[in-house]
């Protein structure tokens, strides 16, 4: 199964501050465990949600843009990894041996599969589906 771990944001990192060496050999040392398991499919840090954008949808108007900085901290993303693992079980073990402070938060959330789509998933939409993976992962 494949699993989003995101790691939440806080005010620190709303702030800009940028982790330490130690910081991020710990994390560097972490993903080569992830990398060496072979569960990491991807991983990357965002920069504070003062650079970032927000597009909201509504239904008599277009999407309205919004800028950043957003409210609340610990409900924004901070970076995230993409996991492929037997189970949730599996990659609550690894998550808590994630190299963070105490505070930080990380959020497990399943992907959904092809199967979780139930009927409305037809085997025409699962084809081009297929498809567009393999032109995504040509590239």
């Amino acid at each position: 199964m494949k699993v989003m771990v995101f790691v939440k944001s806080n005010a620190r990192i709303e702030a800009g501050t940028l982790p330490s060496t130690d910081d991020i050999i710990a994390m560097g040392n972490f993903n080569e465990a992830l990398v060496r398991a072979g569960i990491l499919l991807a991983g990357e840090g965002l920069h504070a949600s003062a650079r970032g954008k927000r597009v909201h949808f509504g239904e008599a108007t277009p999407p309205q843009v919004e800028a950043g900085p957003f409210a609340d901290p610990g409900s924004l993303v901070a970076g995230f990894w993409l996991w492929q693992v037997r189970s949730l079980d599996e990659a609550l073990e690894w998550a808590q041996r994630a190299p963070f402070a105490p505070g930080d938060v990380l959020e497990l959330r399943p992907l959904m599969a092809e199967e979780d789509f139930g009927e409305a998933f037809t085997a025409e939409l699962r084809e081009k589906e297929q498809r567009l993976r393999e032109q995504s992962a040509a590239r």
